[in-house]
Protein backbone atom coordinates (compact mmCIF):
# COMPACT_ATOMS: atom_id res chain seq x y z
CA UNK A 1 0.00 0.00 0.00
CA UNK A 2 3.09 2.65 1.18
CA UNK A 3 4.90 1.92 -2.06
CA UNK A 4 1.69 2.18 -4.19
CA UNK A 5 1.10 5.80 -2.55
CA UNK A 6 4.28 7.22 -3.22
CA UNK A 7 4.08 5.78 -6.87
CA UNK A 8 0.99 7.63 -7.23
CA UNK A 9 2.24 11.14 -5.72
CA UNK A 10 5.59 10.66 -7.81
CA UNK A 11 2.91 9.98 -11.14
CA UNK A 12 0.54 13.10 -9.30
CA UNK A 13 4.02 15.64 -8.97
CA UNK A 14 4.88 14.89 -12.63
CA UNK A 15 1.29 15.68 -13.87
CA UNK A 16 1.52 18.79 -12.45
CA UNK A 17 4.48 19.81 -13.41
CA UNK A 18 3.73 19.20 -17.17
CA UNK A 19 0.20 20.96 -16.97
CA UNK A 20 1.94 23.84 -15.53
CA UNK A 21 4.37 23.92 -18.49
CA UNK A 22 1.28 23.41 -21.27
CA UNK A 23 -0.23 26.80 -19.61
CA UNK A 24 2.75 28.26 -19.25
CA UNK A 25 3.39 28.00 -23.13
CA UNK A 26 -0.57 28.73 -24.05
CA UNK A 27 -0.88 31.90 -22.09
CA UNK A 28 1.67 33.27 -23.71
CA UNK A 29 0.75 31.88 -27.29
CA UNK A 30 -2.69 34.21 -26.70
CA UNK A 31 -1.13 37.55 -26.74
CA UNK A 32 1.38 40.38 -25.59
CA UNK A 33 -0.22 41.59 -22.35
CA UNK A 34 1.37 44.75 -23.55
CA UNK A 35 -1.00 45.57 -25.78
CA UNK A 36 -3.77 46.21 -23.23
CA UNK A 37 -1.59 47.43 -20.39
CA UNK A 38 0.24 50.15 -22.46
CA UNK A 39 -1.95 53.07 -24.50
CA UNK A 40 -1.38 53.00 -28.36
CA UNK A 41 0.60 56.19 -28.22
CA UNK A 42 3.44 54.42 -25.89
CA UNK A 43 6.42 54.65 -28.12
CA UNK A 44 9.04 51.41 -28.10
CA UNK A 45 11.04 52.99 -25.38
CA UNK A 46 8.07 52.66 -23.18
CA UNK A 47 7.28 48.48 -24.66
CA UNK A 48 10.94 47.78 -23.64
CA UNK A 49 11.15 49.05 -19.99
CA UNK A 50 7.88 47.63 -19.68
CA UNK A 51 8.27 44.36 -21.29
CA UNK A 52 11.53 44.13 -18.91
CA UNK A 53 10.18 45.08 -15.45
CA UNK A 54 7.78 41.87 -16.36
CA UNK A 55 10.55 39.57 -17.76
CA UNK A 56 8.70 38.97 -20.99
CA UNK A 57 11.86 40.05 -22.79
CA UNK A 58 13.66 37.03 -21.39
CA UNK A 59 13.70 33.41 -23.77
CA UNK A 60 10.13 31.63 -22.84
CA UNK A 61 12.52 28.54 -21.62
CA UNK A 62 14.21 31.07 -18.90
CA UNK A 63 11.00 32.68 -18.05
CA UNK A 64 9.77 29.17 -17.22
CA UNK A 65 12.77 28.50 -15.20
CA UNK A 66 12.07 31.41 -13.23
CA UNK A 67 8.52 30.62 -12.64
CA UNK A 68 9.50 27.03 -11.57
CA UNK A 69 11.64 27.81 -9.00
CA UNK A 70 9.96 30.57 -7.47
CA UNK A 71 7.06 28.04 -7.47
CA UNK A 72 8.80 25.74 -5.32
CA UNK A 73 8.97 28.45 -2.49
CA UNK A 74 5.41 29.59 -2.81
CA UNK A 75 5.72 32.35 -4.98
CA UNK A 76 3.79 32.27 -7.96
CA UNK A 77 4.43 35.73 -9.14
CA UNK A 78 2.48 39.13 -9.21
CA UNK A 79 -0.94 39.68 -11.09
CA UNK A 80 -0.12 42.37 -13.78
CA UNK A 81 -3.70 43.83 -13.71
CA UNK A 82 -4.70 43.75 -10.18
CA UNK A 83 -0.76 43.88 -8.92
CA UNK A 84 -1.00 41.67 -6.28
CA UNK A 85 0.11 38.97 -5.32
CA UNK A 86 -1.37 36.20 -7.49
CA UNK A 87 -1.51 33.48 -5.11
CA UNK A 88 -3.39 35.76 -2.77
CA UNK A 89 -5.59 36.62 -5.39
CA UNK A 90 -6.53 32.98 -6.44
CA UNK A 91 -6.50 31.93 -2.32
CA UNK A 92 -9.25 34.70 -1.54
CA UNK A 93 -11.56 33.89 -4.57
CA UNK A 94 -11.24 30.15 -3.61
CA UNK A 95 -13.45 29.38 -0.60
CA UNK A 96 -16.13 31.16 -2.68
CA UNK A 97 -15.88 27.95 -5.23
CA UNK A 98 -15.48 25.98 -2.75
CA UNK A 99 -19.13 27.18 -1.07
CA UNK A 100 -20.55 26.88 -4.59
CA UNK A 101 -19.22 23.36 -5.37
CA UNK A 102 -20.05 21.70 -1.74
CA UNK A 103 -23.55 22.90 -1.97
CA UNK A 104 -23.62 21.51 -5.66
CA UNK A 105 -21.91 18.60 -4.46
CA UNK A 106 -24.66 18.08 -1.90
CA UNK A 107 -27.48 18.19 -4.31
CA UNK A 108 -25.52 15.62 -6.55
CA UNK A 109 -25.52 13.28 -3.68
CA UNK A 110 -28.59 13.73 -2.16
CA UNK A 111 -30.87 13.70 -5.26
CA UNK A 112 -29.00 11.97 -7.49
CA UNK A 113 -27.87 8.75 -5.58
CA UNK A 114 -31.69 8.78 -3.96
CA UNK A 115 -33.73 8.97 -7.33
CA UNK A 116 -31.13 6.86 -8.79
CA UNK A 117 -31.54 4.18 -6.19
CA UNK A 118 -35.12 4.09 -5.58
CA UNK A 119 -35.65 4.03 -9.57
CA UNK A 120 -33.46 0.96 -9.37
CA UNK A 121 -35.93 -0.44 -6.62
CA UNK A 122 -39.08 -0.06 -8.73
CA UNK A 123 -37.80 -0.46 -12.57
CA UNK A 124 -40.62 0.91 -15.19
CA UNK A 125 -42.25 3.02 -12.54
CA UNK A 126 -43.24 6.65 -12.15
CA UNK A 127 -40.44 7.73 -10.44
CA UNK A 128 -37.80 5.50 -12.42
CA UNK A 129 -39.44 7.20 -15.97
CA UNK A 130 -38.97 10.84 -14.01
CA UNK A 131 -35.55 9.78 -12.94
CA UNK A 132 -34.72 9.11 -16.52
CA UNK A 133 -36.13 12.02 -17.48
CA UNK A 134 -34.51 14.48 -15.23
CA UNK A 135 -30.73 12.65 -16.17
CA UNK A 136 -31.41 13.42 -19.84
CA UNK A 137 -32.06 16.65 -19.92
CA UNK A 138 -29.44 17.43 -17.31
CA UNK A 139 -26.91 15.80 -19.44
CA UNK A 140 -28.27 17.49 -22.38
CA UNK A 141 -29.38 21.39 -21.69
CA UNK A 142 -25.92 22.89 -21.89
CA UNK A 143 -25.10 24.81 -19.02
CA UNK A 144 -25.24 28.56 -19.44
CA UNK A 145 -29.18 27.92 -21.36
CA UNK A 146 -30.13 26.11 -17.54
CA UNK A 147 -28.26 29.41 -16.00
CA UNK A 148 -29.62 32.12 -18.05
CA UNK A 149 -33.35 30.06 -17.84
CA UNK A 150 -33.12 30.34 -14.34
CA UNK A 151 -32.78 33.97 -13.99
CA UNK A 152 -35.23 34.11 -16.69
CA UNK A 153 -37.86 32.19 -14.30
CA UNK A 154 -37.16 32.57 -11.07
CA UNK A 155 -35.61 36.03 -11.05
CA UNK A 156 -36.97 38.26 -13.68
CA UNK A 157 -40.84 36.89 -13.75
CA UNK A 158 -41.17 34.95 -10.47
CA UNK A 159 -38.84 37.42 -8.56
CA UNK A 160 -38.27 34.36 -6.35
CA UNK A 161 -34.57 34.37 -6.34
CA UNK A 162 -31.90 37.59 -6.88
CA UNK A 163 -30.50 37.37 -10.53
CA UNK A 164 -26.43 37.59 -9.28
CA UNK A 165 -23.77 38.56 -7.03
CA UNK A 166 -22.88 36.85 -3.86
CA UNK A 167 -25.24 38.33 -1.17
CA UNK A 168 -24.16 38.69 2.46
CA UNK A 169 -23.40 35.28 3.61
CA UNK A 170 -24.51 31.91 4.61
CA UNK A 171 -25.69 33.31 7.86
CA UNK A 172 -28.26 35.42 6.46
CA UNK A 173 -31.56 33.79 4.41
CA UNK A 174 -30.26 36.11 1.47
CA UNK A 175 -27.16 34.76 1.37
CA UNK A 176 -28.59 31.53 0.62
CA UNK A 177 -30.90 32.89 -2.25
CA UNK A 178 -27.75 33.86 -4.27
CA UNK A 179 -26.48 30.52 -3.66
CA UNK A 180 -29.55 28.49 -5.25
CA UNK A 181 -29.58 28.73 -8.52
CA UNK A 182 -25.73 29.00 -9.43
CA UNK A 183 -25.45 25.88 -7.13
CA UNK A 184 -27.92 23.70 -8.88
CA UNK A 185 -26.97 24.91 -12.42
CA UNK A 186 -22.99 23.98 -11.60
CA UNK A 187 -24.73 20.34 -10.31
CA UNK A 188 -27.53 19.36 -12.56
CA UNK A 189 -25.17 17.93 -14.80
CA UNK A 190 -23.23 15.80 -12.21
CA UNK A 191 -26.84 14.80 -10.89
CA UNK A 192 -28.03 13.51 -13.85
CA UNK A 193 -24.72 11.33 -14.07
CA UNK A 194 -25.35 9.91 -10.34
CA UNK A 195 -28.96 9.14 -11.41
CA UNK A 196 -27.75 6.93 -14.07
CA UNK A 197 -24.59 5.25 -12.53
CA UNK A 198 -26.84 4.94 -9.28
CA UNK A 199 -29.25 3.38 -10.90
CA UNK A 200 -27.31 1.00 -12.81
CA UNK A 201 -24.88 -0.48 -9.59
CA UNK A 202 -27.95 -0.91 -7.90
CA UNK A 203 -30.06 -2.80 -10.27
CA UNK A 204 -26.79 -5.10 -10.84
CA UNK A 205 -25.63 -5.56 -7.10
CA UNK A 206 -29.69 -6.21 -6.51
CA UNK A 207 -29.64 -8.84 -9.25
CA UNK A 208 -26.47 -10.45 -7.35
CA UNK A 209 -26.16 -13.70 -6.28
CA UNK A 210 -25.51 -12.80 -2.51
CA UNK A 211 -28.55 -10.05 -2.46
CA UNK A 212 -30.90 -13.22 -3.23
CA UNK A 213 -29.10 -15.24 -0.55
CA UNK A 214 -29.75 -12.27 2.29
CA UNK A 215 -33.15 -11.77 1.56
CA UNK A 216 -33.50 -15.33 1.92
CA UNK A 217 -32.02 -15.49 5.72
CA UNK A 218 -34.99 -13.50 6.40
CA UNK A 219 -33.47 -9.61 7.00
CA UNK A 220 -35.30 -6.35 6.39
CA UNK A 221 -35.45 -5.13 3.53
CA UNK A 222 -34.03 -1.72 4.94
CA UNK A 223 -31.45 -3.55 5.82
CA UNK A 224 -30.74 -5.80 2.50
CA UNK A 225 -30.98 -2.40 0.44
CA UNK A 226 -29.14 0.17 2.83
CA UNK A 227 -26.83 -2.03 4.71
CA UNK A 228 -25.80 -4.81 1.77
CA UNK A 229 -26.93 -3.32 -1.92
CA UNK A 230 -25.82 0.02 -1.29
CA UNK A 231 -22.40 -0.47 0.32
CA UNK A 232 -21.47 -2.99 -3.02
CA UNK A 233 -23.03 0.30 -5.34
CA UNK A 234 -21.22 2.77 -4.40
CA UNK A 235 -17.78 1.75 -5.19
CA UNK A 236 -18.16 3.63 -8.70
CA UNK A 237 -20.32 5.93 -7.46
CA UNK A 238 -17.63 7.13 -5.20
CA UNK A 239 -15.08 7.56 -8.36
CA UNK A 240 -17.25 9.39 -10.38
CA UNK A 241 -18.26 11.56 -7.07
CA UNK A 242 -14.67 12.47 -6.36
CA UNK A 243 -14.30 13.47 -9.49
CA UNK A 244 -17.08 15.51 -9.70
CA UNK A 245 -15.94 17.65 -6.99
CA UNK A 246 -12.55 18.02 -8.68
CA UNK A 247 -14.17 19.05 -11.44
CA UNK A 248 -17.22 21.30 -9.92
CA UNK A 249 -14.57 23.45 -8.50
CA UNK A 250 -12.27 23.84 -11.95
CA UNK A 251 -15.48 23.87 -13.79
CA UNK A 252 -17.44 26.68 -12.41
CA UNK A 253 -16.11 28.99 -14.73
CA UNK A 254 -19.49 29.48 -17.05
CA UNK A 255 -21.63 29.46 -13.75
CA UNK A 256 -19.58 32.41 -12.38
CA UNK A 257 -19.46 34.55 -15.17
CA UNK A 258 -23.41 34.21 -15.90
CA UNK A 259 -24.28 34.61 -12.10
CA UNK A 260 -21.34 36.93 -11.28
CA UNK A 261 -20.29 34.95 -8.75
CA UNK A 262 -16.89 35.96 -7.19
CA UNK A 263 -14.93 32.62 -6.96
CA UNK A 264 -11.84 31.46 -8.82
CA UNK A 265 -13.43 30.48 -12.17
CA UNK A 266 -14.52 33.89 -12.50
CA UNK A 267 -10.78 35.10 -11.47
CA UNK A 268 -9.29 33.33 -14.26
CA UNK A 269 -11.41 34.20 -17.02
CA UNK A 270 -10.66 37.68 -15.94
CA UNK A 271 -7.02 37.10 -16.34
CA UNK A 272 -7.28 35.24 -19.28
CA UNK A 273 -8.80 38.27 -20.84
CA UNK A 274 -6.46 40.36 -19.25
CA UNK A 275 -3.43 38.60 -20.56
CA UNK A 276 -2.84 37.93 -16.62
CA UNK A 277 -0.01 34.83 -16.94
CA UNK A 278 0.78 34.54 -13.24
CA UNK A 279 -3.19 34.29 -11.96
CA UNK A 280 -4.08 31.98 -15.32
CA UNK A 281 -0.76 30.10 -14.25
CA UNK A 282 -1.82 29.75 -10.54
CA UNK A 283 -5.29 29.28 -11.09
CA UNK A 284 -4.75 26.28 -13.33
CA UNK A 285 -2.09 24.81 -11.03
CA UNK A 286 -4.47 24.37 -8.11
CA UNK A 287 -7.12 23.06 -10.10
CA UNK A 288 -4.90 20.32 -11.39
CA UNK A 289 -3.21 20.30 -7.99
CA UNK A 290 -7.58 19.45 -6.58
CA UNK A 291 -8.25 17.09 -9.55
CA UNK A 292 -4.90 15.31 -8.91
CA UNK A 293 -5.52 14.60 -5.48
CA UNK A 294 -9.04 13.56 -5.82
CA UNK A 295 -8.19 10.92 -8.08
CA UNK A 296 -5.15 9.96 -5.67
CA UNK A 297 -8.11 9.68 -2.57
CA UNK A 298 -10.06 7.51 -4.16
CA UNK A 299 -7.80 4.95 -5.20
CA UNK A 300 -6.46 5.03 -1.57
CA UNK A 301 -10.42 4.91 -0.61
CA UNK A 302 -10.79 1.66 -2.81
CA UNK A 303 -8.67 -0.84 -0.64
CA UNK A 304 -11.40 0.56 2.39
CA UNK A 305 -14.49 -0.54 0.55
CA UNK A 306 -13.64 -3.60 -1.13
CA UNK A 307 -11.06 -5.83 0.24
CA UNK A 308 -10.51 -7.79 -2.58
CA UNK A 309 -8.55 -4.88 -3.92
CA UNK A 310 -5.03 -5.96 -3.74
CA UNK A 311 -2.08 -3.21 -4.86
CA UNK A 312 1.22 -3.97 -6.25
Amino acid sequence: MQRYIMKRILQAAVTVILVSMVIFVLARLSGNPLDLLLPPEATRADREAMSEALGLNKPIITQYGIFAKNAVRGDFGKSIKWDEPAWSLVWSRFPNTLQLAVLAMSLNIGVGLTLGMYSALRPGGKLDSFGKLFALLGQSVPTFWTGIMLILILSVQLHLLPTSGKGPGLGELQGWKHLIMPAFTLGWFGMASTVRLSRSAMLDVLDSEFIKMVRIKGLPERSVIWKHALKNAAIPILTLAALQFAGLLNGSVIVEVIFAWPGMGRLAYDAVLARDFPVVQTAVFVGSTLFISANLLVDIAYAYLDPRIRYS
